[in-house]
């Protein structure tokens, strides 16, 4: 017999089948062969955004068939996400002032596209503020915007590494570890992506409108980046701002009853593996890791755009001598405006922050490794 928790994954695919001319129960008794123990699947949906589709055995190469990812991402703890804020970065200078307006102008174009209107008494902890019949964002839409922005989230690290990859091997110079921070941002909004697309699958006029967004936003940054890297990070950082705000509010909907069909339902297997999530996480627990996820992207991004471009390494790659707050990969110390060059231990950046420096002398600082506050992994020299 089929255990209560496989029913409850894949009754959205059961109801997939319903064009099948079968019972109830031997429709359910079918699903069940098909899907064997794995209990995440796609499922499909009558919203115009999707094309409703069934799940195939097939469809899939089982994670097991993997090595180890390249990237592994932190695990973070339910205080660390607990202390995840929305945030703003004032603006101080005129790149950071063009990068805000791009910004604002692009929000206003994604809510468009997505159907997306949230008001603050929702997120606020009133379920109903208007009444049954008010608008609230329906599971539907909120996946459509989740993909829809994680599509164009990898954007940014993808191309700023390769301009910084390209620019390494031109100049026959270090890169000073930027690369590596900047392909692994990209690499975890991709997989924010894949995550959510078990759920739904974009039918043709939603993969158009992903087709025509990155096409214009990839040369857009490709461009602003060669021009000014330091202002694409900045806009950036505040991307990432409207992204948490997007993350909260999704969570305050769950939280709040407004999306039943979230309660119970379980995050996919690429998830659990990825994020160190528990075999038996939910929707919420994983919209609440990758909040975390675009919290950390914010603060990287805004830290970035701090440092000088050409000569700095960067922090999140350096060893530091003591446990003092300082950038990690994880969310041992969190700075949600990001980190400015003068609050980043000078002991172990100062010295290192003069290009060559660390190569001719052989000198390196000892300390916690570049993830962590202990440990004595050695720094990237990519």
């Amino acid at each position: 017999m089929l255990s209560t928790t496989t029913l409850r994954a894949s009754a959205p695919a059961i109801l997939a089948t319903r064009h099948l001319f079968l019972t109830s129960g031997t429709r359910v008794a079918c699903c069940g062969l098909l899907h064997g123990v794995q209990t995440r699947k796609f499922t499909g949906s009558a919203n115009s955004f999707f094309l409703a589709t069934t799940p195939k055995t097939n469809q899939e190469r089982h994670l097991k068939a993997f090595r180890e990812r390249s990237f592994p991402h932190p695990v973070y703890t339910e205080a660390q996400m607990d202390d995840i804020k929305i945030a703003h970065r004032k603006a101080k200078t005129w790149g950071d002032w063009v990068a805000l307006a791009a910004v604002r102008v692009t929000r206003k174009c994604f809510d468009l596209a997505t159907g997306y209107r949230h008001d603050s008494a929702i997120a606020s902890g009133n379920k109903n503020p208007y009444g049954a019949s008010a608008f609230h964002m329906t599971p539907e839409k909120w996946l459509a915007r989740f993909i829809f922005l994680e599509s164009i989230a990898g954007v940014p690290g993808m191309a700023a590494g390769m301009i910084r990859h390209l620019n390494s091997l031109r100049r026959l110079k270090r890169d000073n570890a930027w690369i590596e921070t900047l392909l692994e941002e990209a690499y975890n909004e991709r997989l924010h992506l894949l995550t959510f697309l078990h759920y739904r699958q974009p039918g043709l006029f939603m993969r158009a409108m992903i087709l025509g967004a990155q096409g214009v936003f990839f040369n857009l940054f490709f461009i602003s980046y060669l021009v000014s890297p330091r202002t694409c990070h900045r806009f950036v950082g505040y991307i990432e701002e409207e992204a948490v705000i997007t993350y909260t509010r999704a969570i305050a909907d769950i939280e709040n009853g407004r999306i039943p069909e979230w309660e119970n339902l379980l995050a996919p297997d690429i998830a659990i593996k990825y994020f160190g999530m528990k075999p038996d996480a939910n929707m919420l627990q994983l919209l609440r890791v990758i909040r975390a996820d675009e919290a950390k992207h914010r603060e990287v991004n805004h830290t970035l755009a701090n440092m000088s471009q050409d000569e700095d390494p960067n922090p999140y790659a350096l060893i530091y001598k003591d446990s003092k707050p300082h950038p990690t990969k994880g969310l041992d110390f969190v700075k949600p405006e990001g980190w400015e060059k003068g609050e980043i231990d000078g002991g172990a950046v100062e010295e290192f922050m003069k290009p060559g420096q660390e190569w001719k002398t052989g000198k390196k600082p000892v300390g916690g490794s570049p993830t962590s506050t202990t440990g004595t992994t050695p720094a990237s020299t990519t």
